[in-house]
């Protein structure tokens, strides 16, 4: 291996343990605890080496929501890809999506809720992301109804989840009936 080689693995190494720490941190105390100086602190480097890597915090929030969002599509897939038919694909994929979202909190809110600088819905909009939301048109396109677009329809049910998802997590909708609301979701929107 070349010394260049050797450091260009160290500098990936380095970028991932920044994303791995902030990541813990953020799940373990939420995101205002995420700050350069402590992940310059756990990781053992200096702030510069940090910011080697990233500007700062909003970067580090959107390297953070691309790997959550990459995770996001495979957990999405592996929930449809055991069961049969477009209705019992779409409500796999809504508990699948739900119970992505509770069990990364952190994550979630770095892919939705805070600014990573990442462009949504757009040209420049990094692969990860737009994988993110073909793992939910690939199940809900079957299911849009006669004269529905496909993408719309997938935006306005990922609206609906997005909304449980956030509503539930703040206390303001009781968890115990989540099952209730993805079978009314799921019976009031999807057509086939």
């Amino acid at each position: 291996m070349s010394v260049k080689e050797r450091k260009e693995r160290d500098r990936a190494e380095r970028e991932r343990l920044i994303v791995a720490t902030a990541r813990e941190l953020a799940e373990a105390q939420g995101w205002d605890a995420v700050t350069t100086r402590r992940l310059a602190e756990r990781i053992e480097y200096s702030q510069p080496v940090l910011y080697s890597h990233f500007r700062g915090k909003r970067e580090i929030i959107g390297a953070v929501a691309l790997q959550g969002a990459a995770e996001m599509a495979s957990a999405l897939r592996a929930a449809t890809a055991a069961v049969d038919g477009p209705r019992a694909r779409v409500t796999a994929l809504a508990r699948g999506y739900l119970d992505f979202a509770e069990r990364n909190p952190a994550v979630y809110d770095a892919i939705f809720q805070l600014d990573g600088g990442l462009a949504f819905a757009h040209e420049d909009t990094p692969e990860p992301l737009k994988d993110a939301f073909a793992a939910l048109l690939e199940s809900l396109a079957e299911v849009a109804g006669d004269g529905v677009h496909p993408g719309l329809f997938t935006e306005l049910f990922w609206a609906a989840l997005h909304g449980l998802a956030t509503l539930t997590r703040a206390g303001r909708l009781p968890p115990a009936d989540t099952e209730r609301r993805v079978a009314l979701l799921v019976d009031r929107l999807a057509v086939a």
